[in-house]
């Protein structure tokens, strides 16, 4: 038979449960509205029951509580994580493609179209009124206008891919940082559960760091027990099958400048990303995701028109030759002057390259190597490649298409312009240029004697002049939407402006004006039609690209909001609930008071006045 006062330690148990379940509940109340907290709950049950000699055989001995737990969905989490890493992706490509379309607006008063059609008003002037210097003047002013409206628009691109380069280091901050706090929390967690404790709060903060980081990439977490029963997990998470966090230790990324340029105009410095581990980063991944992703995306992406070839060389070459390439027109073609060539598995550093032709018109290259760079196996028609395809429209293919744009309307407004003669009876010069970066001379763009005997078309670089009256021979390939300008001899001497094939006609011949004229409605210019229509086409372009971002970011922010709602439904705190929890602890807790007091009765009878 049990004790006699057995039955006050059996509802005492009952008390003790109850008001760790009054507590639990107060703990969820208050962190209602705590970012990241984790419903708990008081896990109880029946204390193993005890032999008497009796009839009935066993008594039973109260209740135990056996843990305080977090009732959490793995499934949920998982789910969570992953919309959240499409969720980063979409809103930073969103908010730069919306800056860019911002820069691109036409509502403003000063864009394209406005700038464009002042310069053929003024050339419309210059035709009725050839001799005058004021309209040849009014001709360079709204021709430089232009100039200064692309170059406003390159250096926003630039600008732009400065941000999205620099926020990539930030965003690798970011990952160090919270590696190195969730390896921080783990340990503490096993240094808390060894002991039979139970960490939820710290788990509940290890989960928001888990959270934020799955929004910059995409992330598996993995948490096994270590030795049953010890209380010890390790806890591991991998970035692309790169592993970030192991339990206590955890990975670094770097950011370095890069010493090679992929693209011909991006800035200086561009970052690559490695792992202090010596592993490499692979930020051209499928399954890199989030931020990270987006950013190397949005500063790389050349919509899959990375400049590619075969490559043709023998053993010990220092050049390297390339046909079948992607590129036969140098209006389009934007590789960097310097950089590096990966034929089949082999990288190599190359200085410069010249552009030769075939017999059926398509262009040949030949890259120089760098000094004491050489071939390291024969090639015949073996596949190259400079850069990387990136399978999104960034601001790479977005300078190219500008430099499509300048290139093109340039080579044929001063195909026509040469063709004239200025108010000097001189041939007329070409109207737009580009100054050299080294002597600062603008370019005659052609092929000088030399070049032409070597059947050389142009080269990555002007030759280095000697004297200061020598020819700067250059082509259109140096010509970018950056340096795009007037030519300095014509801006500052109007009288140079050719408006008629010969002045010997008469100071009022204005043919070649009339040609100029024309070239504004030529259809032929572009695939898309006329100037203004190329890059009304661009414009509309970048319009729906950012349109696309802004759905997409749109669509995945109400996915995200519905997977978090399911997240809550399992794991937040719901008042409604809490407040019937604590209503039935109340009365599971006064019950046990009230079992308590009955017995405290029982008892006084029983040894107060039964002598009695």
């Amino acid at each position: 038979m049990p004790n006699t006062f057995f039955g006050l330690s059996i509802s005492k148990s009952g008390l003790y449960a109850s008001m760790g379940g009054i507590t639990t509940t107060a703990h969820n109340i208050s962190n209602t509205e705590t970012n990241g907290y984790t419903r708990q709950v008081v896990e109880q049950e029946a204390s193993s029951a005890l032999r008497v000699n009796h009839t009935y055989g066993m008594v039973g001995s109260g209740v135990d509580v056996t843990g305080v737990v977090q009732i959490r969905e793995e499934y949920y989490d998982v789910k969570y994580r992953s919309n959240n890493t499409l969720g980063g992706e979409y809103s930073t490509k969103q908010r730069y493609m919306a800056e860019v379309e911002n820069y691109f607006n036409e509502i403003r008063l000063e864009g394209f179209t406005t700038t464009y059609n002042s310069l053929f008003d003024s050339i419309q002037e210059l035709e009725k009124n050839p001799s005058s210097l004021t309209t040849r003047t009014q001709v360079t002013n709204f021709a430089q206008n232009l100039c200064e409206y692309i170059n406003s628009l390159a250096t926003s691109l630039d600008s732009i891919q400065r941000d999205i380069n620099f926020e990539i280091k930030n965003q690798a901050d970011r990952i160090n940082s919270y590696a190195q706090q969730i390896a921080s929390l783990t340990k503490q967690i096993n240094t808390l559960e060894v002991n039979g404790g139970t960490a939820n709060d710290l788990r509940d903060q290890r989960n928001v760091l888990v959270d934020e980081l799955s929004t910059i990439c995409n992330i598996s977490v993995t948490e096994n027990i270590v030795g049953q029963g010890v209380g010890i997990n390790s806890y591991v998470i991998r970035i692309d099958g790169q592993t970030l966090v192991d339990t206590y230790e955890f990975n670094q990324l770097i950011a370095v400048p890069q010493d090679e340029k992929v693209n011909q105009l991006d800035v200086d410095g561009l970052y690559k990303l490695e792992w202090t581990s010596g592993q490499p980063f692979n930020s051209a991944s499928a399954k890199l995701g989030g931020t990270l992703a987006a950013l190397f995306e949005l500063r790389d992406g050349n919509n899959n028109e990375a400049f590619r070839g075969k490559a043709e060389a023998n053993y010990g070459d220092d050049i390297i030759t390339l046909r079948s390439t992607n590129v036969n027109d140098v209006t389009k073609l934007n590789i960097a002057p310097e950089g590096v060539i990966t034929v089949g598995h082999h990288k190599y550093e190359y200085t410069g390259f010249t552009v030769t032709q075939d017999d059926d018109g398509s262009y040949v290259y030949e890259f120089q190597l760098a000094e004491d760079v050489f071939v390291v196996s024969d090639y015949d028609e073996t596949d190259a490649i400079i850069g990387r395809d990136v399978n999104y429209k960034g601001i790479p293919y977005y300078m190219a298409q500008l430099n499509e744009f300048v290139r093109t309307f340039s080579r044929e407004f001063n195909k026509l312009h040469t063709s004239g003669e200025d108010l000097n009876a001189e041939k007329g010069l070409d109207f737009f240029n580009a100054a050299d970066v080294v002597s600062g001379k603008d370019y005659v763009f052609g092929q000088s004697e030399e070049d032409a005997e070597d059947g050389i078309i142009f080269r990555s670089s002007a030759k280095e002049l000697e004297e200061d009256d020598e020819v700067n021979y250059g082509s259109y390939y140096l010509l970018t939407a950056a340096n795009f300008k007037v030519t300095s001899a014509i801006f500052d001497d109007p009288s140079k402006v050719a408006a008629a094939s010969s002045i010997a006609d008469g100071i009022e011949n204005a043919d070649v004006a009339q040609l100029l004229i024309r070239l504004k409605s030529d259809a032929s210019l572009f695939r898309q039609g006329t100037a203004e229509g190329f890059f009304q086409t661009f414009v509309a372009e970048i319009g729906i690209d950012a349109a696309k971002a802004e759905q997409f970011a749109k669509n995945q922010e109400n996915i995200c909001a519905t997977v978090t709602n399911q997240r809550l439904s399992v794991s937040g705190v719901d008042t409604e609930e809490e407040t019937m929890n604590l209503i039935r602890y109340r009365f599971a807790y006064n019950l046990s008071s009230q079992a308590i007091s009955i017995m405290n009765q029982m008892y006084d009878k029983l040894i107060n006045y039964m002598g009695a």
